[in-house]
């Protein structure tokens, strides 16, 4: 049965989708059944990412809709042979937290990682659908506004009784700890309030290959920094190294 992790963050910018991507595109190289779900209504990139833009066909709009079921509205990304993408439509709609319940559950057997890309921001709907979930990756940059959200997003979890949070730290580079924003990552990790589960550097190579669609290159620190996050979320102990640029 597979695994949900929720991904979110207390407010845009953060990174999150391309944490979703990341994670995705590693945990499908490394053998794992993985489905992304993408919960960015009328705001949705992950098909750009994936260079699958002009491929899709159906996304998940149409399968709140009942115009699909929902393994018809999956796509493979070529790029990863065990990875799937169930695309946000690119208008505004609504979805509800059972929705999703019963769009996991359906496709439960056929995957062994679920990521849902939440929408970023602290409202009710995000929490009632992260609810739901296995795991809760909440994402934070060095700004000082994202450390915030992010803290108060997290106390919300902890408040509804959602325990199993874990924090990404994104963008790192030296211009930003120990000089401009924060002085280490311990200040982030305090202040947040959630135990660290990896940190990913800012890296231009990824910007680029996610912004052409293509697959990450095998040299990218960012892409080094996503494989060992995905083995730790199963279960192996990959010891934490933080190379900045």
């Amino acid at each position: 049965m597979a695994k949900i992790i929720a991904v979110t963050s207390g407010k845009g910018g953060t990174g999150k989708s391309t944490v979703c991507a990341g994670l995705g595109y590693t945990l499908a190289k490394q053998g794992h059944r993985t489905l992304l779900i993408e919960l960015d209504f009328g705001l949705r990139c992950l098909d750009i990412m994936f260079g699958v833009e002009n491929d899709i066909k159906s996304d998940l709009g149409d399968v709140l809709s009942g115009k699909k079921e929902v393994m018809d509205a999956v796509a493979k990304v070529p790029m990863a042979e065990n990875l799937n993408l169930l695309c946000a439509p690119k208008t505004l709609s609504t979805v509800t937290a059972e929705q999703i319940v019963d769009i996991c559950r359906s496709v439960k057997k056929s995957f062994e990682y679920i990521i849902i890309d939440t929408g970023a921001g602290i409202n009710s709907h995000v929490f009632d659908i992260v609810e739901q979930a296995n795991l809760i990756l909440v994402i934070s940059t060095p700004d000082p506004v994202c450390i915030r959200d992010a803290s108060l997003m997290s106390d919300e979890f902890y408040n509804r009784g959602n325990k199993s949070q874990r924090l990404i730290i994104n963008k790192i580079s030296k211009k930003v700890i120990g000089e401009a924003l924060v002085s280490n990552l311990d200040e982030i990790i305090d202040k947040v309030g959630v135990q660290l589960i990896g940190v990913i550097p800012d890296d231009f190579s990824m910007t680029v290959a996610t912004g052409k669609g293509n697959p990450i290159p095998t040299d990218s620190a960012a892409l080094k920094a996503f494989d060992a996050i995905s083995k730790r979320l199963g279960g192996e102990f990959i010891p934490l190294t933080v190379k900045t640029s």
